[in-house]
Formats: structure tokens, sequence, C-alpha cells
């Protein structure tokens, strides 16, 4: 008697899935597609014979031969077209590659090369992927969740963008559904988030970048990008119903302008499991940095005077987080804010700014008598002055303005402190407040440095100084995992910083020149350890809702392997 479920998939857990498709409709399905590692057999069994070239593959020689394909490429933007369109033939050939290649892929496939890619996405629009949701139609919105075919227990992770601020490249209308499928792919191939237990989401609310609402090619919605009340009941619907039909999934915001990011995070964290990675991650992976520079050199963060050169939502953020490791060294909240000294495009913020000073940036206003006299040109407090006045042994550039800390700032800096933390962390590369090369010869090599884009080692005298990058990627791929192990009811700060500290703890090569963070290519065993301590870290605060037994297995067997599954004929 023959089997009714043949043929099927049977995963590593054991799960049997069956293969309903056949022919030409199995190859278009990207996760059951394998193309010529199709054996004879399978083919005979799905309905492929004759529609693949005779010779079969293995997983490894096609991993080979795309690779190959890959490096043929003319350049970094047809580099990225490739590596979509083989995602959308066979997603596990194509995590296979991203994977054995991650610290070369990982900025084709993310930033800074989407960035090119989303300008474009209209333009060289070719298939769909993910779920778009759009202002005009909010009615739609359950059924437009609905088809793309999980149930409530299927998904694990929700990237959701509205578009406003992708990449330093601003609104970007419909194209921003691109970060999130690009996030996604980080997601996978350094934590082994499963590709189909998330779901990549836009909220079309309109754009005001005139350049697309022109292009008769643009696809999304065709009017100004809408505010104010009517955003926000979008948005609280969109919360609201995506919590119900996924219950258990983290609903994680991505490139949301710094007003409304701050807000959407202040008003659901508190309910709902939800985290916003330019706010929480980067806050969490430059944490990580200035943790391990402090250890290098036997210091702690309470002690510590920092600059914020670019006030936004990641600048803020970023402080938000230093000032919680000083409250926990035994600052109270006030005296914690007192060690940071913000600048935004008006120079230092001050109290007496008033309306101008954004709601997040509130907690770290300088009082005006504090002050006086600081500017050395008009009524601006400028980032000279309060180097000079403040004399900070950390400076953190989130401004995104090239060359912002000139010979003179960093000089002057390295005069009152002995080694000091230096993070240019603006994307992409051409914005850095300042080039590592500089930063090392202008300090006499005394620096320690993270940047936001890569940059290569700089040799000075006998040591070669090796850059750390402060990618996000060290942090979300993780945090996401641990969340979707524990099942955590929501994302704490506790987790947060506990993310940040597993990442400080993988650097801990104290030679002359040794980066403050780990490689990009160690990016699958950090995320494993920072799993790990965001699980530790829900279960002491009593957030996870699975009981974490065995907490190293949990996060190992959590972990998608890009290989093929066993078929079952």
């Amino acid at each position: 008697m023959t089997d009714a479920r043949k043929p099927f998939l049977r995963l590593d857990n054991g799960e049997e899935l069956p293969i309903k498709p056949r022919g030409y409709q199995l190859m278009s399905r990207p996760m059951l597609n394998r193309g010529t590692a199709f054996t004879h057999e399978e083919r005979t069994a799905l309905g492929l014979t004759g529609l693949l070239p005779p010779g079969s593959n293995t997983l490894e020689m096609q991993v080979r031969r795309v690779y190959a394909q890959y490096q043929s490429q003319g350049d970094d933007l047809s580099k990225n077209v490739f590596l979509t369109q083989m995602r959308d033939r066979n997603e596990v050939l194509f995590y296979r590659l991203l994977s054995e290649h991650l610290e070369e892929m990982l900025p084709i496939v993310y930033t800074p090369t989407i960035g090119q890619a989303i300008e474009l996405y209209s333009d060289w629009y070719s298939r769909p992927r993910g779920v778009y949701l759009s202002i005009d139609r909010p009615e739609e919105m359950e059924d437009s969740l609905s088809n793309y075919g999980l149930d409530a227990d299927e998904v694990d992770l929700v990237v959701v963008t509205d578009s406003e601020g992708i990449l330093g490249i601003g609104d970007q209308g419909v194209g921003g559904i691109a970060i999130t499928t690009g996030k996604l792919a980080v997601y996978t191939a350094a934590a082994g988030i499963h590709p189909r237990r998330s779901i990549p989401i836009v909220l079309d609310v309109g754009t005001d970048n005139l350049r697309l609402l022109n292009n008769d090619n643009y696809l999304g919605e065709r009017h100004a990008r809408v505010r104010g009340e009517r955003y926000d009941e979008f948005i609280d619907r969109f919360v609201q119903v995506v919590s119900r039909m996924f219950p258990g999934a983290l609903l994680h915001w991505e490139d949301f302008a710094a007003d409304n990011a701050h807000r959407i995070l202040a008003k659901y964290r508190g309910e709902h499991c939800t985290f916003n990675d330019d706010i929480q991650g980067t806050a969490a992976v430059v944490l990580a940095a200035a943790l391990a520079g402090v250890q290098r050199i036997g210091s702690r963060m309470a002690d510590q005077r920092i600059v914020v050169y670019g006030a936004g939502s990641a600048g803020v953020g970023i402080a938000e987080a230093m000032r919680d490791v000083m409250v926990s060294e035994g600052l109270s909240r006030e005296e914690a804010n007192r060690r940071f000294w913000c600048l935004g495009s008006r120079g230092l913020i001050t109290q007496g700014m008033g309306s101008r000073v954004r709601d997040f940036q509130e907690p770290y206003a300088r009082p005006d008598d504090e002050v006086i006299g600081w500017a050395s040109t008009g009524n601006r407090i400028g980032l000279l002055d309060v180097v000079q006045r403040v004399q900070p042994t950390i400076l953190i550039g989130t401004s995104a303005q090239a060359g912002a800390f000139t010979q003179e700032v960093v000089t002057e800096m390295a005069k009152h402190t002995a080694r000091p933390i230096i993070m240019p962390l603006s994307n992409p590369t051409p914005r850095a407040e300042a080039k590592p090369v500089d930063i090392v010869s202008w300090t006499d090599g005394r620096a320690l440095i993270a940047t936001g884009s890569p940059f290569a080692p700089v040799r000075h005298g006998d040591v070669v100084h090796y850059i750390a990058q402060a990618n996000n990627a060290l942090v979300f791929p993780g945090l996401g995992l641990g969340v979707s192990v524990s099942k955590a009811s929501r994302v704490s700060d506790r987790m947060i910083e506990a993310s940040a500290r597993a990442v400080a703890d993988m650097a801990q090569d104290r030679e002359p020149g040794a980066p403050l963070l780990p490689s990009v290519d160690q990016l699958r065993t950090v995320s494993a350890a920072v799993a790990l301590a965001v699980c530790k870290a829900a279960a002491k605060e009593d957030l996870a809702r699975v009981e974490l037994t065995d907490p190293v297995q949990q996060v190992f067997a959590q972990m998608w392997q890009p290989t093929y599954a066993k078929i079952v004929l």
C-alpha cells in the first residue's frame, strides 16, 4: 500500500511536510526548488523529468558555481540584483552562499548597497516579496496579512517600515519594502531565523519624495505623506492586528523618522513584544564597543564624559543605553544624564531652546547657566566648544556630517585623555565624521575606534590597528533569536543591555591594535551568544513564556541551517 503523504520533506526536527506542487510550479517555489540538485529519482517523482539538464549537482557544487557568477558582476548594485534574483529562485542556495561569505556579502545585501536598490525599486521592479499595507485601504489589512499564507503559530518575526528614514537617504515610499527584506536576510544568515517564519512589511502612507511622485513608474500611493491623527490611527490598527494574528512574533520597527520612531516605541513597548533597531539595536552595538573600550582602559561607564554629535533617534538611543549602564553602576538617573552632552543641528542642546528640543532629547538638555560663555562665535555652541569645555572621554558621531570630527576637535580631545574612545558612526562611508586613518594619526595611535561603515586596517608605526565596525548585525539577529527561543512577552532594557555585554565579551583581545568588536565573519557565533544572553535576561525578569531547561541546546536547535532537507519518496 502506497503512502499517500509521499513525497514529503523530512526536516531535521523530524517534522514531515508533504510536497504538493509539481513540475515548473514546484521550481517557482524558492524554498522547495533546488534546481540541479534534484536527483534523477526525485525528478521522476516530482514531475521534473526533462525540465532540467541531466547532470545533478550537490549543494556545495552549486555554491561554487554561483559564487563565481557573483564575482563576475561588474559592480555592487549588479551583485545585489544577482543575489536578489537567486533568492527568488532558490532560498537554500542563497542563504548557503551568503552564510559562507557573510563578511563579503553583508554590505551587498544590506547597507550600504541596498540603499541604491531601494532608490531604484519602482524602476527595477521584478518580483514582489513581503506585504504592502496602504493607509488608503486600512480595511484590507487583515486580508493582506492572511494572504501571506502563515498561521498564528508560524511567525516569529515581523519587520516593518514606513520608509521615511531609510539609511540616510530619507523618504523612499513603497521602495522601503526592500529594507525589510534585506534585514530579514541578515536575521536568517546570521542567526538562523527561518526564512518562512518571518514577514517583511511596508506601511505605505504616501511619500514627500517629489522625485518618486513625478516618476511614472512609481508603484506606491501617489500623494504626500500622511501625518497626524490619521497616521497614528493606522499605526495603532497595525499593531493591534499583528498582535492578534501573530501573538508570538517580535515586531521590529525599521527606518522610521526620529520623532515617530521614539513615539511609537515608547507607546507600545510596555505592552507588546516590540523593538526598534535604529534606536535600540544601534544603541546596543555602540554600547558594546564602549564597554569593550572602557574595560580595556580599566575604567567603568559611570566615570565617562560622553559627547554625542547628532542627537537624533540613534544618538539619543545610544545615550539612553549608556545611561542605564551608569545607573546599574550606582549613579542616579539624573546624575547619569549629566554625563552626556548632546548636539543637534543648532549646536549643544540646552534648556533655553524650549520647543526646539524634541521630547526624547529633553533629559540631556544642559542648563543655560552652565554653558554661559561656551560659544566661541555667535550664540551657537559647536562641537569644538563642547570638547574644549567638557574634555570628553568618549566622542560619538551620528550626524551624517562628513568630516565633522576635525583634526582640531580630535587633538583637543586627545590632550585630556590617554585613550580617547572615538566613534564616527554615520553611514554610508562618505558621511563618516572622520576617517580612522586620520584619527589614528592625530592621536598618535592612542584612540580606540569604532565606525559605522567598514574600514581597512591602519598601520601606525609598528602597530596595525583593526577598526571595529559597530554594525547592528552584531546585535539584532541574536536578539530576535533570543526572543524567539524564550517567547519573551516584551523586549526589556535589561535584554538590550545583555545583548551588548555579550558582544563586548567576545572582544577580549588586548593586543595593541585589536578591534573593540568581533568581526562580521563571526556573526553566527556572536548571534548565538547574544541569543543565550537575551534568553537568560528574559527568564530573570519573568518575561520568558517557555521554560528554559537547556538554553544552550534550545538556542542551537532553533538556528535554521541552509541545507536541503531530505526528500522521502
